[in-house]
């Protein structure tokens, strides 16, 4: 029951992200296009972006939309059937016209089965044949089958249409785990891309106050006032500062590379941003804060994963599947029951066909050996074992899987709070050094010091920050915030 309630939640969520193709309207969303015209790429945009257009997650539907057209099919199997047949002696001793129609109606009902006919014939037939004969106007005929042992319960009709609709939901659910995953991975490749780029950013600014030292010193040397060994030293950390930049740009690229395998226009095809959409910092500020409400009724969260439905609904589909086995050791003992009238003058069958016939029998079989379903049986019941086991596995790893993240969680704000600390005084102490150097008495080697130690405490906090995003989506992930990874 469950998964039943849970798909009904999953169905609200799938809805509001289905892809355009399966809408009547037009979205009411800018293109990514046009948001990256427009400025920064924000995460909303981003996530929009990724749930309406990535691969992954159209595949999805149109694997769930296979799934709804088996089950459409199955609930074939419950069709009106029409037989027909007709047929005349041409040249021989007999002279013969016969048609046959029958309507064909399987009930679901205790696998019971509906049917009624009409024959009607005209000429003379062989005395061995005489069963075809009709009045002149045919013969209407009713009746029914009712198994009373075997298939009373379930058949192979009911069965498949049961497991048809399983399998759809479990495809609606899929949809769902595609989507939380593909949300999440891009939530991460976005925030590696911020940070990357900040990043590159604190490289250019820490290059650009070398070479400014560089001038005034190069200047101060031509006057005498510098010692030969401050250029050299001064362009040796020019040198270090290019070659960390580098560093920087390249891991830029990639992240930007990453980031374009998830934001793709309406075609579908890949945006790769550059430096100039990276949010600034009042972008940022704007967003919802690293800390969640952690939540910690952890069993709960773990309760409403689609992995556990899902599963859930694998068990219903073997426990099924058992129930179709061991209507296979049933024996078979089936009730006919019909009634059948001919209408219209006397045709040349005679008098005996001229009257109401009922008939009621049963019909039985058994196979003496049952082998083979016993097998089927053993084997249906073995995967429903495997299953649980399963259940119990994945549930214990979701449960590890969720107190791990919510150490890290945990773990990441806190240091993000250390490395904001530490930044601040990192700066503090590169404003001392600077005003003792412009006083005479500094150093010069502890000023550049001063200033890679702040760098260094600025990427520290930007990658603690990372950290605390990633973790923050890690968490949303875990416990299906659905609107803070778009899909609501």
């Amino acid at each position: 029951m469950r998964a039943q309630a849970y798909l009904a939640l999953c169905a609200a969520s799938l809805g509001a992200a289905a892809p355009l193709a399966a809408q009547d309207v037009e979205p009411v969303v800018p293109p990514i296009e046009q948001a990256l015209a427009e400025g920064a790429l924000l995460p909303d945009a981003l996530l929009r972006s990724s749930a309406r257009t990535f691969p992954s997650i159209l595949a999805a539907f149109e694997k769930e939309a296979a799934a709804r057209s088996d089950q459409l099919a199955a609930e074939g199997a419950f069709d009106l059937m029409l037989d027909a047949k007709a047929y005349s002696r041409v040249t021989g001793f007999y002279s013969t016209i016969y048609v046959d129609t029958k309507a064909t109606q399987p009930l679901e009902q205790m696998g019971a089965e509906v049917f009624a006919s009409y024959r009607l014939s005209n000429g003379s037939f062989p005395i061995y044949e005489n069963y075809f004969n009709t009045n002149e106007f045919g013969e209407i005929k009713i009746g029914g089958v009712l198994p009373l042992l075997r298939n009373s319960t379930v058949d192979s009709r009911r069965f498949a249409r049961r497991d048809a609709r399983l399998a759809a939901s479990q495809a609606q659910l899929d949809v769902l785990l595609v989507k939380l995953k593909v949300q999440a991975e891009a939530l991460g490749a976005y925030w590696r891309w911020v940070a990357a780029g900040r990043e590159v950013g604190v490289y250019e600014e820490l290059l650009e106050i070398a070479q400014a030292r560089a001038v005034g010193l190069n200047r101060e040397f031509q006057e005498g006032a510098a010692p030969r060994i401050a250029v050299v030293e001064n362009e040796q950390n020019v040198l270090r500062r290019k070659t960390l930049l580098a560093e920087a740009k390249r891991k830029f690229a990639t992240a930007s590379n990453s980031l374009g395998f998830y934001l793709r226009g309406n075609g579908g095809q890949m945006i790769f941003p550059d430096r100039r959409h990276i949010p600034g910092t009042e972008d940022l500020e704007r967003l919802p804060p690293v800390e969640r409400l952690v939540d910690t009724q952890l069993s709960q969260a773990v309760a409403n994963r689609p992995e556990l439905a899902d599963l859930a609904l694998s068990i219903e589909r073997a426990q099924a599947k058992i129930g179709l086995r061991q209507n296979d050791l049933r024996p078979r003992l089936d009730a006919r029951a019909e009634i059948s009238r001919d209408f219209g003058p006397i045709g040349a069958g005679g008098a005996s066909f001229d009257a109401t016939d009922t008939v009621v029998g049963v019909t039985f079989s058994v196979p003496l050996q049952r082998r083979s379903a016993q097998g089927r049986l053993d084997r249906a019941e073995a995967e429903l074992r495997a299953l649980e086991l399963d259940r119990q596995r994945v549930s214990d790893e979701l449960t590890v899987e969720l107190e791990n993240i919510v150490t890290n969680l945990e773990a990441a704000m806190e240091l993000s709070s250390l490395a904001e600390a530490e930044l601040a005084q990192a700066r503090q102490m590169v404003t001392a050094e600077r005003r003792r150097l412009s006083l005479g008495a500094g150093d010069f080697f502890l000023v550049n010091v001063r200033e890679e130690t702040a760098a260094s405490a600025q990427i520290s906090q930007i990658r603690a920050e990372l950290n605390g995003r990633l973790s923050a989506a890690n968490y949303d992930t875990a416990v299906m915030n659905l609107d803070a990874l778009g899909l609501e």
